[in-house]
């Protein structure tokens, strides 16, 4: 018989930590989000949220699931690579470009593991099931064929205190939480489970703006290293029309050599397209809230939602993309 993966779950952020009563809590990894099919026939399927085939990159957790899964199984989880004592986004991303002989070169070098935290199809579809029973059933199944690396059980709780304890995991890439009803089932696409993302306060210097000063779309920010100099850290979506226009009036071209003259600045990952940038004159001061999410030089991977200019200026709910690539 023949199935397919259903079209995933997705979440909506939340503002509190706290797990509420009926849902469960589970830790939510920085890492490519990845359902898994193992068919009868030996065939395997890796998956990306927007389903893209990522098999053929990670074939240590093809061979995995060949080896530890029943056929018509289907689950739902994380990929994640471990590296220097933390998760390493920026490694699954190097990996994911990579097919035959340079992904099994990839895998030995940066192996990733796959994170199981949820049960879509065994034998059957379970979709229909509440989350409390596909729970049960994953459990069941990761003991009964003794589940192992590079495939793990993602840990799930209805313990609050518990869930906050894992909130202290954000020095080894811990992003926050991901809540679940419990009597709730699968549901296809749609936007039902929570997530609670940890976020720490830092201040930036707006160096640069997209668009014009006049009318700024995106800004970019840096911050200042034990050397005193400007180094780039992430750029803003685009702004409102109400916080570009009380944004440009702050704005004024660099009145000297800016410290980003002749830097370029790459449109976003995964893209060598450079970015059109208009330099400023850096001396406006933005306070942000960032992920804890770092790469492995300890740098802010994630800095999102500027939420003030130091003039009192709101640009609030302003979220901004992951560190670009920024090169001298």
């Amino acid at each position: 018989m023949t199935w397919s993966l259903p079209e995933p779950v997705l979440t909506v952020a939340v503002d509190c930590p706290a797990l509420p009563a009926g849902w469960a809590a589970e830790p939510k990894w920085d890492g490519f989000r990845a359902q898994l099919a193992v068919h009868t026939g030996g065939r395997v399927l890796l998956r990306s949220r927007q389903g893209t085939d990522m098999t053929g990159s990670f074939p240590e957790i093809r061979e995995a699931a060949l080896a530890q899964l029943p056929a018509d199984t289907g689950l739902d989880g994380e990929l994640v690579v471990w590296e220097s004592g933390r998760l390493a986004f920026e490694r699954l991303q190097q990996r994911l470009a990579r097919r035959g002989a340079g992904a099994v070169e990839a895998a030995r070098q940066w192996p990733a593991h796959y994170v199981v935290f949820d049960l879509v199809h065994a034998g059957g579809d379970v979709t229909g099931w509440p989350y409390q029973r596909r729970r049960a059933a994953l459990e069941a199944l990761c003991a009964d064929h003794g589940l192992q690396a590079p495939l793990t059980l993602c840990p799930s709780t209805t313990d609050p205190a518990v869930a906050r304890e894992w909130l202290e995991w954000t020095a080894a890439g811990l992003e926050g939480l991901c809540f679940k009803r419990l009597d709730e089932p699968y549901v296809r696409g749609a936007r039902s489970w929570r997530k609670y993302k940890v976020r720490a306060t830092a201040e930036a210097v707006v160096g640069a703006v997209t668009g014009s000063l006049a009318a700024p779309r995106t800004v970019l920010l840096g911050r200042y290293d034990a050397g005193g100099r400007l180094q780039f850290t992430g750029r803003s979506t685009t702004l409102s029309q109400a916080a570009g226009r009380a944004l440009a009036d702050l704005l004024a071209p660099p009145t000297g050599t800016h410290p980003w003259h002749g830097w370029s600045f790459s449109a976003g990952w995964g893209t060598q397209r450079a970015l059109d940038v208009l330099l400023v004159e850096p001396d406006v001061v933005s306070e942000v809230a960032v992920d804890v999410a770092r790469d492995n030089a300890g740098r802010w991977r994630h800095p999102v939602r500027p939420h003030r200019i130091r003039t009192d200026i709101d640009v609030a709910q302003v979220p901004l993309f992951g560190e670009d690539n920024a090169s001298p």
